[in-house]
This record gives structure tokens, sequence and C-alpha cells, in this order.
């Protein structure tokens, strides 16, 4: 017996003045998982989470939350909680005010505010800050009100976008974990917009990578690193990015298609054993390894991982080679082929 989806988007669109925002978006998302809205600039993740928050109405389709059709509910009858990338903090009141406000319009009583207060705080850290301004905090404790906020609105959706954006590397990935392990505590499902590739792939059970208004491929991280659907996923999942070669450039796969590699499957060899001689372009020092940038006329975005301290001279020729079994193979319009 299977069990209808906690949240599902059936057909959904949303154009402006004819203009794509999103179209035929159908998308199932289970309860008490964590799915990452993935994509660039302007490819429709914030429209999405925006109808499903209820801020925008679609031009067509269907959204329920919870089996109950809201497709042109308001967003306060969607049962929702909301974290934004500005936090969204009023800020001539303390953490507790922000946090307690929407218990307060509510008429939630004294005592059962207090207690929520004081779980809230407990959970995100902010124990002791009860009394402060949003302006006396840093950005990752601002950040953590409005988690707190979200909390204490007790609901089993909570959406969120881009809520990372404004905080730094190191803060990020602190956050990062700190929501992630919320999710798990609280057992409520997440639907996080992100344009950064190591949110989605780290936080998410579900990544729905979005480009031009339309879903490229629903997931797991590993799904979509390891299989993509098309050049696209294959290219803006990973880092490096998957590399792509005409099929001319290898012996057997004939013309017309493009074949994908990534870095960690090949290998440099000796000169003359290998599949590919290309030039080295580059050499970046990382830490646990070094990536070497690599140019040959039928490729983009070819590199290799060397573990360690391995530095090459710029302008060096090498030969590289890989295993057949490791190789994407994608049809002309770039879809990827079967096998």
């Amino acid at each position: 017996m299977t069990t209808s989806p906690f949240v599902k988007l059936d057909g959904v669109a949303k154009r402006w003045n004819g203009q794509l925002g999103v179209e035929g978006i159908t998308l199932d998302i289970p309860e008490g998982s964590f799915t990452a809205l993935l994509g660039p600039s302007g490819c429709g993740k914030s429209t999405t989470l925006r109808l499903l928050a209820g801020l925008e109405l679609p031009d067509e389709g269907k959204i329920l939350i919870d089996g109950k059709d809201v497709t042109t509910s308001a967003a306060s009858d969607r049962n929702l909680s909301m974290v934004f990338q500005s936090y969204a903090l009023f800020p001539h009141l303390s953490v507790a005010e922000n946090v307690m406000f929407g218990l307060k319009v509510r008429r939630v009583p004294k005592k059962e505010r207090l207690e929520k207060l004081h779980r809230a705080l407990e959970i995100t850290g902010l124990l002791g800050l009860e009394d402060r301004k949003p302006g006396e905090l840093s950005g990752g404790q601002r950040q953590r009100v409005a988690l707190a906020r979200a909390i204490v609105a007790g609901q089993r959706l909570c959406l969120m976008d881009e809520p990372l954006s404004n905080l730094d590397a190191k803060l990020r990935n602190a956050v990062r974990k700190d929501i992630k392990k919320l999710q798990r505590d609280l057992g409520i499902t997440v639907v996080y917009v992100t344009h950064d590739q190591t949110e989605a792939m780290s936080m998410a059970d579900t990544v729905v990578l979005m480009k031009d208004g339309h879903i490229q491929q629903v997931g797991s991280p590993e799904d979509l690193y390891s299989r993509p659907n098309n050049t696209f996923v294959a290219e803006f999942v990973g880092a490096p990015p998957m590399a792509l070669l005409q099929s001319s450039v290898l012996d057997g796969f004939g013309e017309d298609k493009t074949i994908g590699i990534r870095a960690e499957n090949i290998q440099i060899v000796s000169k003359g054993d290998g599949r590919m001689r290309c030039t080295v372009t580059e050499s970046e020092f990382l830490g646990a390894e070094t990536l070497i940038g690599l140019d040959h006329a039928g490729a983009v975005g070819l590199c290799v991982l060397k573990p360690g301290l391995s530095l090459m001279a710029e302008g060096s020729e090498i030969d590289i080679t890989f295993h057949d079994e490791n190789l994407h193979v994608f049809d002309a319009a770039g879809q990827r082929m079967a096998g």
C-alpha cells in the first residue's frame, strides 16, 4: 500500500505577462523529508517555493498539502512556516519577542508561549540571548532566531528560501549542520531553495534541479552525481563539474554524441599509453589533492585530481586514460542515453 505524498505539486505553471516563471512542475514530497530546489538564478526555484507558500497563485495545476487542495488558499491557511534569506526580524523587538511574535498574534497562552520559546532557544543555541535586539547579534545568531521562530510555529512543513546566502563560508557550514540536525530531530518536512550545490548535496534527501522554469532531474544527490539525466545536470552537479568530450575524439562512439567523465575517473599515464594527449592549463592545490586543468580541442572542463601537492608545469603535455564503464553518453540533444 503506497501512502500519498505530504506535499504534491501537479502540473503547476506560473507566468507573468506571458513570460515564463515555471512550467509543468510536478513533484511529490514525502513527509519528514528534506527536499532542495537547486539551480542557477532565474531557474524558477524561488517561484516554486512562493507558489507552495501561497505568496503567488498558479496559472495552472494543483497544489496539495497533507491531502488538502491549497491551490488558491491564502498563505496563512497552509499550515507552514518560512525562513527567509533576509531573516525578516523586527529590529525593535528582542530575540524572545521576535521568536514569540507569531504565537502572540495567534493568542497562544503565555505559559505555553514561554515553554515553546525556551525549547526553541535551547535547540538553536540561543539561551542567554533572549533580551538582545537583532542589531546586537551576529549574522549566524540572527539566522538562528529565524529558525527558532519557525520551530515555535510547530508546523510540519517548513519552507526555506536561500537562508544561508548572507553568511560567510565558515558560518554557512556550521548553520547548515544545525538546520539538518533540526530537521531530523523535529521530524519536519523541509523544502529548501539554494543555488549552492554543496548545500543541496550535503543536506537534502532529494534534490530537484531546475533550469529555465523546468525540472531537469529529481533524485538523491548520488543519483544526480552518478547518473545525470542530461549535460546540464552533468555540468551543474559536482565540483569540479563533469568534463564533456565530443564523441569524435574517442574511438567507438561515433558522431554527434557527448561523452561525460568525472575528474576522479581519469588517470595520468606514461606518454604513448593514454587515450588522449592534453596540455596542462593550471594546477590548483586544494590541500588533500591538486586539481590539474587540461586542454584538448574536443573537450570542455577536462581536469584530473592528484593526491596531495602535485603541481604540474603549465603548458606541459600529458597522456590520460579512463575506463569505458566510467563514461556517460549523451545524445545530440544532450539527453542521457541508455546503458
